[in-house]
């Protein structure tokens, strides 16, 4: 999948000061998902209607 297009960001439930996840959900019908200290590493790519499942889900 290209992600030239992403907009990453924080996601605002990562600890900011050292375990980062970065987020990207101006891709459509998907999310991507990746270590904010490895910005070249692999994306996680998840379809947006699970994404937002995740998110809302209690904490456990």
């Amino acid at each position: 999948m290209e992600l030239t297009d992403a907009r990453w960001r924080k996601s605002s439930r990562s600890n900011q000061d050292a375990n980062c996840v970065e987020v990207a959900t101006n891709l459509g019908d998907v999310v991507g998902v990746r270590d904010s200290k490895d910005s070249d590493g692999p994306v996680l790519v998840v379809d947006a209607y699970s994404w937002r499942l995740f998110v809302v889900a209690p904490p456990r």
